[in-house]
């Protein structure tokens, strides 16, 4: 299949565009979304964009009760000179295809998933808003829709790629936000799904996201789910410290999600001679390197939030107030510098930037 295979049904009843500054983050939608089906018997069929409408699934779809679903996240820009544009798109497909594979859904063709998004940001870019730190949020997503109550992978799929304009995920944007450390709860543990951007996973965070945030912490970050001592990783996002004058970021262990953004502030660190390692790490480490003066900055890294400094962690009793709880010169330049790539204000040297006709 091409981009020329998906039939186009467009609606006769356009909503209301917001103004950037009605935003909040994935409370709307654009006119459109994209559907593709799957049967075992033929695979992936009937690519189409139609007007964005409800889906009719039977109760006993698959989804509903195994929860046999992945999604991804990425956002759409558009330059000062007009230009759409997509940040490392196919980063976003491979990392959909793992999610599949450890979820027993069906690849799709990771060419084509991204000729659909283009398709689909083409026909709704005067959704994507202009005002800064704002852009368009791109969902794709595939939920098993076989009405079966046997505990078994799905034989039907949908691939469905919807888009909601955005603002700041975090109400502080790039002001540094307080985390509290998790040591009673447990998000994931290395052989289980942490590595897949499955919906268990979240589902799993959201009785400690609730309780921090009736203490007023913006997040929580999860520690291993053996010994609850190492680090892994912010709810949303992926978690990095400059310690003595060196960026140390948990290493990948099968629990912890690959990051895009994780994965382009390790390039540019390099590309900046700045030392990057990726290692276990415990908070008894962070803990030391606060207590001797050597904790000098604490970041997040993630699509929605780019990059989120952290002014502030707790763990137990402690309160580790960080850079004084302002932004950092890394975070900052990894924000300048990310987002400068993303919008087309500064060159872009790796060749992330995919645009949209």
């Amino acid at each position: 299949m091409d981009q020329n295979s998906i039939t186009v049904t467009l609606t006769e009843n356009k909503k209301e565009i917001p103004q950037s500054n009605q935003l909040e983050f994935g409370r709307i939608y654009s006119d459109h979304m994209f559907i593709m089906d799957y049967e075992a018997s033929t695979g992936w069929h009937s690519p189409r964009i139609v007007p964005y409408q409800n889906l009719v699934l039977d109760p006993a779809a698959i989804v509903f009760h195994y929860g046999q679903t992945v999604f991804e996240g990425l956002k759409a820009y558009v330059t000062k000179q007009g230009n759409v544009q997509l940040f490392r798109p196919e980063k976003n497909m491979e990392r959909l295809n793992r999610s599949n594979d450890r979820m027993c859904i069906p690849r799709i063709d990771e060419d084509f998933g991204l000729e659909a998004i283009k398709k689909l940001v083409s026909i709704d870019k005067d959704w994507i808003p202009t005002a800064p730190g704002t852009s368009l949020y791109v969902r794709p997503f595939i939920i098993s829709t076989e009405p079966y109550l046997g505990v078994a992978p799905s034989k039907k799929y949908q691939f469905i790629i919807i888009l909601s304009p955005v603002g700041a995920y975090y109400k502080e944007g790039i002001n540094p936000i307080k985390i509290a450390v998790e040591s009673k709860f447990v998000r994931a543990v290395s052989g289980g799904t942490g590595e897949a951007k499955t919906a268990g996973n979240y589902a799993a965070s959201l009785k400690a996201q609730e309780v921090v945030a009736e203490q007023g912490y913006a997040q929580v970050l999860w520690l291993d789910g053996v010994e609850r001592n190492y680090i892994e990783e912010v709810g949303s996002m992926n978690i990095f410290f400059k310690i003595n004058g060196e960026i140390v970021t948990p290493a990948l262990n099968g629990s912890i999600l690959e990051g895009v953004t994780r994965n382009s502030v390790i390039e540019l660190l390099k590309k900046w001679e700045i030392p990057v390692i990726e290692k276990q790490i415990s908070m008894d480490d962070i803990y030391q390197a606060y207590q001797d003066g050597h904790l000098e900055e604490a970041f997040g890294s993630g699509t929605a939030a780019v990059i989120s400094p952290v002014g502030e962690l707790a763990w137990n009793d402690d309160k580790l107030k960080i850079n004084n709880g302002e932004i950092g010169p890394i975070a900052k330049k990894l924000y300048d510098t990310l987002t400068g790539i993303q919008y087309g204000a500064e060159a872009d040297p790796f060749g992330w930037i995919v645009e949209v006709e």
